[in-house]
């Protein structure tokens, strides 16, 4: 009978000993939390404009706010990545558009006799009439049943017909055309 005595003085501690580590456990384990949420919180603007005012934010409050802010910051990244994508573009569309101009630049200078010669305003006129009527042939696929839809598809005509490298082409083919109908002749000075 002592030994059965023994045991249960044995089972009694141990059993406690269990009791104790598993509590501070549990204890660790809910600091360790609220001091994740102490961080979140402070780490939140606008969590840390309403813990100005003395209260104290609820957990599901923190969260929210976090999910919140978040989003935000997501939207905001997206944002920046889209003017980023948009200044590349313009970016290359310079580069594309000096690169034509030196191009032209080089061209004319290569043939001085073509800059001495002078294009009279019916010849221009007819450069520039034919020019435009290249795009309002494109352009007059844009629908215009009212001012919104308008404006959103301006904008797409404009990215697919107006891109340097689709405008020099249109532009070539109608000098070319124009050259090829009309014979050129030194004006009278």
């Amino acid at each position: 009978d002592e030994e059965d005595g023994d045991d249960k003085n044995c089972i009694v501690p141990y059993k406690d000993r269990r009791r104790e580590a598993h509590t501070q456990a549990e204890q660790k384990r809910r600091d360790n939390i609220k001091k994740g949420y102490d961080s979140l919180q402070s780490l939140l603007p606008t969590c840390q404009q309403s813990d100005i005012s003395g209260y104290k934010l609820s957990k599901a409050t923190v969260l929210q706010k976090s999910i919140d802010y978040i989003q935000f910051l997501l939207q905001q990244k997206k944002k920046e990545e889209d003017e980023r994508n948009a200044l590349r573009k313009e970016v290359i569309a310079l580069r594309i558009m000096q690169a034509n101009y030196e191009q032209m630049v080089k061209a004319q200078e290569n043939q001085p006799g073509l800059i001495e010669s002078r294009v009279c305003d019916e010849v221009k006129f007819d450069v520039f009439q034919n020019i435009l009527d290249q795009l309002f042939i494109t352009f007059n696929s844009v629908s215009v049943n009212n001012f919104s839809e308008l404006s959103a598809c301006i904008f797409t005509w404009l990215e697919e017909y107006c891109k340097p490298q689709k405008l020099r082409e249109m532009v070539t083919t109608v000098l070319q055309r124009v050259y090829s109908t009309r014979t050129f002749s030194r004006p009278n000075a």
